[in-house]
């Protein structure tokens, strides 16, 4: 591996370790039924969202439950300083999408001999968490937005 390729991928490990997510792999819902919780709570922050998993009727919502407690529990642990802002509710799901995962292809009887395929798929579920407090850091510097606004004088 090369010296610059090797750096980048140090930078992505150090980078992904200040990410709390969880995963969830080879769940036996279709995506689709899936991605419609998942819509939901997408944005949201984790104590909303997990009212609403609780009270949503649709299955897919059990093993979302059960998913965001572990990422909410990654979180905690990847930051043991804020735990105040769990309970304020800085924290809030920053990605959560919805993969298809493998099929399992099994085979129906049908009419005149025939056989019709079925496909019973899965899915794989990763999310996110963000702190609202660390985005508003992020966001352009006073110095920035200086130089945007001189530029677009020029302009003018």
């Amino acid at each position: 591996m090369g010296a610059r390729k090797r750096l980048r991928a140090e930078e992505l490990k150090a980078d992904k370790k200040q990410v709390a997510g969880a995963v969830l792999r080879n769940c036996p819902t279709s995506p689709r039924k899936m991605r419609l919780v998942a819509d939901l709570i997408r944005g949201v922050e984790v104590n909303k969202a997990l009212g609403v998993l609780k009270y949503t009727k649709k299955h897919a919502s059990i093993d979302l439950e059960k998913l965001l407690k572990s990422a909410i529990a990654n979180w905690e642990a990847k930051n043991e300083e804020d735990k105040r802002d769990l309970e304020e509710g800085n924290v809030f799901i920053q990605e959560i999408f919805v993969d298809g995962g493998p099929m399992l292809k099994r085979i129906s009887p049908a009419p005149q001999g025939r056989a019709y395929r079925i496909r019973k798929r899965s899915n794989h579920v990763h999310i996110v968490l963000g702190n609202k407090n660390v985005q508003v850091a992020n966001e352009a510097t006073p110095e920035e937005t200086n130089e945007a606004e001189t530029v677009t004088e020029q302009v003018a």
